[in-house]
């Protein structure tokens, strides 16, 4: 597979089957991760990796009650450590750094027979107090990682023509 084809191909997937993640497909995912760039090759990002069912409850709940997300057998939770470094064009990085990272690991998901879902909504000091993330960290994402039950249908998406502009906005 492609990268490219990784990218047409993915999809957010809220429904997972039962099986469990094989350890070296789990460590191929977080890899790609470590391998994301970073402003400054700061790293700052941590990983919660999350496979107690008990836990993952837990975090559904915290997750504003996404249930879903106690159906997959891992949930990366993507942490930064470095959240006072502001970009020259005044955006923290933290934000984008972890967000790269796990792309990356989205990608190698797809690769590995995987699905993941992008989660942002969730209550940051409930999903701390859980997984005893220090107060100093930021949590960024949460994302549920295991075999898909079925794969959903792409999505409608602008075309190029709608969303590119060259040399000065049109």
């Amino acid at each position: 597979m492609t990268v490219f084809e990784a990218i047409k191909t993915r999809r957010s997937i809220r429904s997972f089957d039962e099986r469990p993640i094989e350890e070296e497909k789990l460590l191929r995912v977080l890899e790609a991760g470590r391998l994301a760039p970073s402003a400054k090759n700061r790293q700052e990002w941590r990983y919660v990796v999350v496979k107690d069912k008990e836990l993952r409850k837990k975090l559904a709940v915290a997750a504003n009650n996404q249930f879903f997300l106690a159906e997959a057998p891992v949930i990366i939770v993507g942490c930064a450590t470095l959240v006072n470094y502001v970009l020259s064009c005044g955006q923290p990085a933290y934000t984008i750094d972890v967000s790269i990272s796990m792309d990356h690991m989205t990608l190698q998901a797809v690769e590995e027979g995987l699905g993941t879902c992008w989660i942002g909504s969730f209550k940051e000091d409930e999903v701390k107090r859980i997984l005893n993330i220090p107060e100093d960290m930021r949590v960024v994402e949460l994302m549920p990682l295991g075999y898909p039950k079925s794969l959903p249908e792409p999505k409608p998406r602008l075309e190029l023509d709608e969303i590119i502009f060259y040399d000065r906005w049109q």
